[in-house]
């Protein structure tokens, strides 16, 4: 049976949702009246021909418009840092301790044993089935790219991309540490990552170790690095300073290499962890020295909170969440995604943009007042993104929306909003999730 939602959008070009709440930060131009506490406004929206033809105030639909008695609209989501190909392998390879390098250790051996293309397509289609089904529009995933596995994955990657154009946006950066760009696996890497209209990534660690101390030469490999995707006009996506150790300081490194080259690509680092225990005035340098380097931040609330500060026996001390608040109050793009889904690095998730809202929001302190926080899962990744018809609320693009049942932000965040109603190009879409069993085959059932 199809899930359709609590309530039935009709199969045809043209029609109007009345009485909407949506975040007043999403939506492009002014409707109405001020927003609420909650930062929300009151409208009705008119969709023609799979676009969004108009925001008008409340009470200027028709009596025959779909009534959404004060239900939230979101534009869809769009999650900027997964890794579809590392995806649902936990029941097959779980991690021993949860930790960081546990988990490294255990997708190492699994990518070894099992990351056939066919292997790597099947669950990276499930992830982008369950993403689809509950909202999201774009994705970029991080494909694990060390030799050989980068002949495997980037031609599965290209296939996918192109099969589910027009429903999901997928784009593709490298993920591999530092010290392999050195040897020449990293140029073959650039030219496939070229190829493939990717983005060139990296881990800001050496093949084996963590994310602390830099080491020695740490400068001639992220300058290496930074060549080859300037020798080939590529744009940058980084997994930087996971961890809570206060020696991790590869942001400002980064931040630094790209203004003394003068990098015209753009830079998105993830995680960034270790700054949320460095001094202020480090803090402050670094926050000064991103800005400057244009680089946008991606944040993965749930993966850092279930990795960070695990020791056996002890209660986590801190939750592993880099300095959110700081980041954007400092004028930098800061955006927040999923990051891992049932796979050793976190045991858990559903390619939900939904949930991470909620979990961000709560992990984060994301409220009092919420803000304009809304725009860090779907217009601010959209723009990184260079999605510029994605993420808003805006006449004339795409009709891609969430309709919530949940009429304020409180209750969206405090009830499990799996009745939700999902628009592509103006069109209800069957919102049931696939079934676990069918990776069976591949990963097992426990």
């Amino acid at each position: 049976m199809k899930r359709t939602g609590f309530t039935t959008v009709p199969d045809k070009p043209h029609y109007w949702l009345a009485d909407a709440r949506t975040p007043a930060c999403l939506v492009d131009g002014a409707v109405g009246g001020p927003a609420d506490f909650e930062g929300l406004v009151r409208l009705d929206i008119e969709i023609r021909d799979g676009r969004v033809a108009r925001l008008a105030p409340p009470g200027s639909a028709p009596a025959e418009a779909i009534q959404l008695r004060g239900g939230l609209v979101w534009p869809g989501f769009v999650d900027i840092h997964t890794h579809l190909d590392k995806g649902h392998i936990w029941p097959r390879s779980p991690n021993p301790d949860g930790s960081f390098l546990g988990a490294a250790s255990a997708t190492a051996s699994d990518r070894g044993a099992h990351w056939t293309a066919e292997d790597v397509r099947r669950r990276m289609e499930f992830g982008l089935q369950c993403a689809y089904a509950q909202g999201t529009v774009a994705v970029r995933t991080h494909l694990d790219s060390l030799a050989p596995q980068a002949e495997i994955s980037w031609p599965v990657f290209r296939a996918v991309r192109d099969a589910w154009a027009g429903r999901i946006d997928v784009q593709a950066s490298s993920i591999m540490v530092i010290d392999a760009f050195a040897q020449p696996e990293g140029e073959r890497l650039a030219d496939i990552v070229a190829e493939s209209g990717g983005l060139l990534g990296c881990v800001t660690r050496l093949n084996g170790g963590a994310h602390d101390a830099l080491p020695a030469g740490f400068l001639d490999l992220l300058e290496r690095f930074f060549q080859l995707a300037m020798d080939r006009h590529l744009d940058l996506d980084l997994h930087v300073d996971e961890s809570g150790d206060g020696g991790a300081r590869a942001l400002i490194e980064i931040a630094r290499m790209a203004v003394r080259l003068g990098f015209k690509g753009r830079i998105q680092c993830g995680h960034c962890c270790s700054l949320a225990v460095q001094d202020e005035a480090f803090v402050d340098a670094t926050l000064r020295a991103a800005r400057d380097a244009g680089i946008a931040i991606v944040s993965l609330p749930m993966c850092n909170m279930y990795l960070q500060g695990r020791t056996a026996g002890q209660t986590p001390r801190w939750r592993g969440v880099t300095l959110l608040h700081e980041l954007k109050g400092a004028g930098l793009d800061v955006s927040i995604a999923s990051d891992n889904c049932r796979d050793p690095f976190y045991a858990f998730g559903d390619h939900d943009m939904l949930e991470v809202v909620t979990q961000a929001t709560r992990i984060a302190h994301l409220d009092h007042p919420i803000g304009d926080w809304p725009k860090a899962f779907t217009a601010v990744p959209a723009s990184v993104m260079g999605l510029p018809a994605q993420g808003r609320l805006k006449a004339g693009a795409p009709a891609d929306l969430v309709l919530l049942s949940a009429r304020f932000m409180s209750e969206m965040l405090s009830r499990s909003q799996a009745d939700r109603v999902v628009l592509r190009a103006g069109r209800q879409i069957d919102t049931s999730l696939p079934d676990y069993r069918l990776l069976d085959g591949l990963v097992g059932a426990a």
